[in-house]
């Protein structure tokens, strides 16, 4: 794992992942070579290839990046303002 603690809270806590929608992904494996924290791997099946996300909470929170680099947006993650009020609710309960 990348990164323990996100702004003085367990990574684990936080809900921030790429999600695949297999509808659409081509298994170009584009998110794969781009994530270099091993958020993905190719998972193999039935002779073929596949991009899976192997370990979720190696992703940075808030990082997008690997959205961008898939050609049939087949990538996405939760939403950013969702995710800072958990942080943040988060960092409250933390405080008391």
């Amino acid at each position: 794992m990348t990164e323990e603690k996100y702004k003085g809270i367990p990574r684990n806590k936080i809900p921030w992942y790429p999600i695949i929608d297999y509808g659409k992904c081509i298994d170009c494996g584009k998110c794969v070579e781009y994530c270099t924290l091993g958020a993905y791997e190719f998972k193999e099946e039935d002779e073929a290839r596949r991009p899976v996300v192997k370990n979720p909470y190696n992703c940075v929170v808030l990082c997008t990046g690997c959205e961008s680099q898939c050609p049939v947006g087949a990538i996405r993650h939760p939403s950013k303002e969702v995710t800072r009020k958990i942080i943040k609710n988060l960092q409250n309960v933390k405080s008391v």
